[in-house]
């Protein structure tokens, strides 16, 4: 889980990331603490900033956000759900 704290703007990026919204997010444990140092992940839901999301890693990160060719995908972190609510 992670807070989306920020957004990333990138005109110069490898071709795999063109399009896709880069996100800044801060990964918390269950009760909303941070738990790691910030990182940047494509967000595949639409998050905004101040929401609570579920994020994937490695190759679920990478299947998450290519349509087309995951062999050549550099993404390593995906936003893949918004949490409406979590209950210790």
């Amino acid at each position: 889980m992670a807070k989306v704290i920020g957004s990333v703007v990138s005109t110069q990026k490898d071709p795999s990331l063109i399009g896709r919204k880069l996100m800044i997010v801060q990964p918390i444990d269950s009760d909303g603490k941070p738990v790691r140092s910030e990182e940047v992940a494509a967000d595949t839901v639409g998050a905004g900033i101040g929401e609570f999301v579920l994020l994937v890693r490695g190759a679920g990160a990478r299947k998450a956000t290519s349509k087309y060719d995951v062999k050549n995908d550099v993404n390593d972190c995906s936003i893949v759900g918004i949490i409406d609510s979590f209950d210790k």
